[in-house]
């Protein structure tokens, strides 16, 4: 069975087995904290080093010394610097911390590529992965374990359409990359939205009514009586999922709800190490400015740094 069918087989079935009708599933995407640490520079820089590095990646090594952490630092720096014009802006650092807080998506997009490039040609193609994902199962047309492949198959193909940008039915990694977490791509937001509506729209009307929206999340399971959480998801509903009040979620407000505008964390992190570092206030930051201000970054000898920093030859 493929990586994919098995982990989301296996996700089905424990939810199965462990879910209680009290318990609220939870569909709605936000972006994760940078850190689970306090941000305050004046105590220590551990908010800095996970937002700049990923938790994972911000461990401490002491046997680096500052002229260690120093030149391994710059060779991050020269990877930030992404039109490779000297400096690091804003919205480069922005999207740097942004690819260290979701470099497990990408570990993901690596293993199952592995899986799905079958000729090995740097590129999987909608019948490569159909083939690797739904071969074994497509020629019995009635699975023992009760799920519709080709249904299932129908919508991978829909939004493998839609992440796949130029239109031949062949993903570059990136493109694959939005079509197996399309929550993480603005232009694949339309296609998350689809989906979860056709998931809880049980009467197939284009919309989610009320009912439809705590179906979704609570089973009354013969239980008469209501917990407190289910009754006040009724009145978020009513006073502010469904925006125009005729008793059910269209498009936007669905989009609305599961994709909601938050707080963009990795902006004001990179705002706040520019202007920490910014020596001559133009903005931007060079290598030296950032080295100089290395404790900030990532630290050395008894301070947080990450694993980035040790494992250099990746960068």
């Amino acid at each position: 069975m493929d990586l994919r069918q098995f982990l989301m087989c296996l996700s089905l079935c424990t939810a199965f087995a462990l879910s209680k009708p009290t318990e609220k599933k939870d569909r709605v995407h936000h972006e994760p904290q940078l850190s689970d640490k306090v941000h305050n520079d004046a105590q220590s820089f551990d908010y800095d080093h996970d937002a700049f590095l990923g938790a994972e990646e911000a461990k401490t090594f002491d046997q680096l010394t500052p002229e260690e952490s120093k030149e391994r630092l710059g060779k991050i720096v020269s990877k930030i610097d992404g039109d490779k014009d000297g400096f690091v802006t804003v919205d480069e650092l922005k999207d740097w911390i942004k690819f260290a807080q979701k470099r497990w998506i990408y570990e993901d997009v690596e293993r199952q590529w592995k899986g799905h490039d079958l000729n090995e040609d740097g590129l999987v193609s909608w019948e490569e992965y159909k083939n690797a994902t739904y071969g074994y199962v497509l020629d019995d047309p009635d699975p023992d374990d009760g799920f519709n492949y080709k249904q299932m198959m129908v919508r991978d193909e829909r939004r493998f359409k839609m992440a796949d940008k130029d239109g031949d039915l062949i993903a570059t990694k990136e493109e694959f990359t939005a079509f197996l977490h399309p929550e993480e791509y603005d232009y694949m937001k339309d296609i998350v939205v689809q989906e979860t509506m056709e998931d809880i729209d049980k009467n197939a009307d284009g919309f989610i009514d009320l009912e439809e929206y705590i179906g979704d999340m609570y089973s009354h399971d013969g239980n008469v009586d209501e917990p407190e959480w289910v009754k006040t998801e009724r009145e978020q509903f009513v006073e502010f999922r469904d925006k125009n009040r005729d008793g059910k979620m269209d498009k936007e407000e669905t989009k609305d709800w599961i994709l909601p505008s938050d707080y963009d964390h990795a902006e004001a992190e990179a705002r706040h190490l520019v202007y920490e570092s910014d020596q001559n206030k133009d903005g931007k930051l060079t290598k030296e400015e950032i080295v100089d201000k290395y404790d900030l970054f990532v630290g050395s000898q008894a301070t947080d740094f990450g694993e980035a920093l040790v494992r250099h030859d990746e960068f």
